[in-house]
């Protein structure tokens, strides 16, 4: 099968949605397909991870164009109109026929999808907000919602199959090998996992270092992960270094440190799944508007425990929050049940046997 992939990584976007999409991507390779990823904004280190991986890509033009906001809230992360993207991208895609298109871009809809109709046999959109038509013949939106059944009506057609839910996580095969290894906590807190995401902008890791820090864990350990373009970088690295805070830059061992967490803190996108396949409890902090009834709806369901946004979050805020569940750790045992049973690990099968892969 040829199967191409549209997806964007920038500091304003984040790195989540490209990292699922490889996740899919490496799966796909594995039961023979061809993939080429179509990008606008990659960075050099995201360009580099496709070659070592042996996917083909082919860069659009990062001159910026005319963005026209064509009803879409997030259309400023594309960089042109989406006709000239859909018009990049048939050009990059022109030299064969592909089985699958498969777009997860916030700034594109069923403009877009339907101008691609005639290069892909059929169209796979991954999406988290539903804000949006489409025109695709299969849906997968991977997160937790209270109206997760009726959020996508009328915004797709009557034949798009939807695939619905944290049973669809794309979660890497490490993720999946681990949970056989691991159950969910017993509540006992020595080891703490502080992450916000490949990119950070905000330095929403450096605030709460600093809560940690004030707070006096020395009973604890503290693993601190970053991404290798992280803006502060090296006073994180400083921090943690003068109180024996451990700090890992772009590792390739996440779901290792994990699997070995006993508490996590960090933000809520897709490392929520990653989370919750391996039983560990969390402290989340909303970092954009999509990821707050994410975050609202798994706490009420009593996955993990969520704070607020980058605005309501305060320092004071986050403190206490750290030392109520320091404090009452039959409650972190809770949570980390709660979200073990929400994700096995075997979305990324699922969606493979659904493209016929």
């Amino acid at each position: 099968m040829r199967i191409a992939i549209r997806v964007d990584a920038s500091k304003q976007i984040g790195t989540g949605h490209f990292m699922r999409c490889l996740t899919l991507a490496e799966a796909l390779k594995q039961r023979g397909a061809q993939i080429r990823f179509i990008s606008r904004h990659l960075p050099a280190h995201l360009r580099d991870m496709l070659n070592a991986k042996g996917h083909e890509f082919a860069p659009l033009s990062s001159i910026a164009g005319e963005v026209t906001a064509d009803g879409i809230s997030h259309a400023h992360w594309l960089g042109v109109s989406q006709a000239q993207d859909a018009a990049d991208t048939r050009q990059a895609l022109s030299d064969q026929t592909w089985d699958w298109l498969i777009v997860d871009h916030y700034a594109l809809d069923a403009r877009w999808e339907t101008g691609l109709r005639n290069i892909a046999g059929k169209i796979l959109i991954i999406d988290d907000i539903a804000d949006r038509q489409h025109d695709c013949d299969v849906l997968l939106d991977q997160n937790f919602y209270e109206d997760m059944q009726t959020r996508y009506i009328g915004k797709v057609p009557a034949h798009c199959r939807l695939l619905l839910g944290p049973r669809y996580a794309l979660l890497r095969e490490e993720f999946r090998r681990l949970r056989e290894q691991v159950k969910p906590r017993a509540g006992s807190v020595k080891r703490i996992l502080l992450f916000f995401g490949g990119v950070d902008a905000d330095n929403y890791t450096g605030r709460a270092l600093e809560v940690l820090v004030n707070i006096g864990l020395a009973a604890l350990q503290v693993e601190v992960v970053i991404g290798a373009q992280h803006p502060y970088r090296e006073e994180i690295e400083t921090i943690c270094a003068a109180h024996d805070f451990i700090c890992y830059v772009q590792t390739s061992r996440m779901a290792e440190l994990m699997a070995a967490a006993d508490l996590a803190i960090g933000a809520g996108g897709s490392a929520i799944w990653e989370r919750c396949c391996l039983g560990l409890p969390a402290l989340i902090v909303s970092l954009a508007d999509n990821q707050i009834d994410i975050a609202k709806g798994l706490d009420m369901f009593g996955a993990c425990r969520y704070i607020g946004s980058l605005a309501s979050a305060s320092a004071s805020v986050m403190h206490n929050a750290i030392v109520d569940l320091l404090n009452h750790q039959d409650l972190v045992g809770k949570l980390s049940e709660k979200s073990y049973s929400l994700v096995d690990g075997l979305g990324v099968d699922r969606l493979c046997q659904e493209l016929g892969c």
